[in-house]
């Protein structure tokens, strides 16, 4: 089904940035008219959401265009469709500060036939993650504008004033925070230390979670954004491995790398805790990683020589921690211990060398 652009139309269809590989991401632009909408979570949707060219929802998508192309921030990017004017995809890049930070996160929208009367629908692409508590892995996205959460009368999407750019700018501010545990009203409060402690850990899991969105974005990048997506991580690839690094060290809190204030209060010298589970999950990641941003052309040889030193001289975490498990240390001492008390209470010897003289301890150890 189709849909005439406006009698005067002020864009023209482009390919350019998807089909010249070697273009920075910084050149792609942020607003832009494509064709192909094969891989668009709304294309099937029903005849009824046809819009007429004199229809109020013809003339406000158009002025929704015109308000996209000219005010959208560096870190989003849309693309609507020619012959498709109730659809929608835009891109917003995680911003620093944030778990998300240097992550993609695509949102698919449908403008309704009643719209502006009711907001769009949006679809997430969770490639199956679920990375937000606001985020959910079939797609919905939970948000007071969207009326698909209870706000405020100012907060709730409002048909004269309410944009689909608003829209954008509020996932990416109040969805795509640095504490996005708290965006659940049940999760507590910000300052207190038991629901700090569970937002750090939950941060944790955000980031490897955008770890693996990245990693499944690069093998099947969604349409009219391959160029875009490749060169992307071509070029953020030393900031997002640098961030793997220093949140597996511990020096630097999940979350904050690249912030102005990296360990969040913390004196440079001191180190952040960071859980096994972590880094065993960030050091397979971080190997993944570091192959798929080679093959997008990023140079990532430092990185590459640095995996291999450690695997060389040191075991890794994981290592480490099944040899502990598995040897049980301390566990004879603790055994021969006891039993010398026994022994003693019992009247064979008062020593370590009546209980030698047994036979027992060589047994234990």
């Amino acid at each position: 089904m189709s849909m005439a652009l406006p009698a005067k139309p002020t864009w023209a269809t482009t390919h350019s940035c998807e089909t010249q590989g070697e273009l920075n991401a910084l050149s792609f632009k942020r607003f832009d008219v494509v064709s192909d909408d094969s891989d668009h979570c709304f294309r099937n949707t029903g005849p009824d959401c046809i819009i007429k060219t004199a229809s109020k929802a013809h003339k406000k998508i158009t002025k929704e265009w015109r308000i996209l192309e000219k005010h959208l921030p560096d870190s989003i990017f849309v693309r609507v469709y020619e012959n498709r004017m109730d659809l929608l995809r835009a891109v917003i890049v995680g911003a620093a500060g944030t778990p998300y930070h240097n992550g993609l996160y695509f949102f698919d929208f449908y403008f309704p036939p009643n719209y502006p009367t009711r907001p769009p629908h949006v679809y997430y692409h969770s490639r199956g993650l679920k990375l937000n508590p606001n985020l959910y892995t079939d797609g919905r996205v939970c948000l007071s504008l969207l009326n698909t959460w209870p706000g405020k009368r100012f907060e709730v999407w409002n048909p004269n004033e309410s944009t689909a750019l608003q829209i954008l700018v509020s996932i990416q501010a109040l969805v795509l925070n640095e504490k996005p545990y708290f965006n659940e009203p049940s999760h507590g409060i910000f300052g207190r230390a038991i629901w700090e402690n569970r937002s750090k850990a939950y941060n944790e899991d955000v980031f490897l979670l955008s770890c693996k969105t990245m990693l499944l974005l690069l093998r099947r990048p969604p349409k009219n954004f391959e160029v875009f997506v490749r060169n992307h991580f071509r070029d953020r690839a030393d900031s997002i491995l640098r961030a793997c690094i220093a949140y597996m060290d511990g020096s630097v809190r999940v979350g904050y790398h690249g912030n102005d204030n990296e360990n969040d209060g913390s004196s440079s010298s001191s180190s952040v805790e960071v859980t096994e589970k972590f880094k065993a999950s960030m050091e397979k990641l971080y190997s993944e990683l570091l192959v798929a941003f080679q093959k997008s052309g990023a140079s990532v040889g430092n990185f590459v020589e640095r995996l291999k030193v450690e695997k060389k001289t040191t075991p890794s975490r994981f290592q480490v921690v099944v040899k502990k498990k598995n040897n049980k240390p301390g566990i004879s001492k603790k055994v021969f211990s006891k039993l010398k008390k026994v022994l003693t209470f019992l009247g064979f010897g008062k020593g370590k060398a009546d209980v030698r003289s047994n036979g027992i301890e060589g047994g234990l150890n």
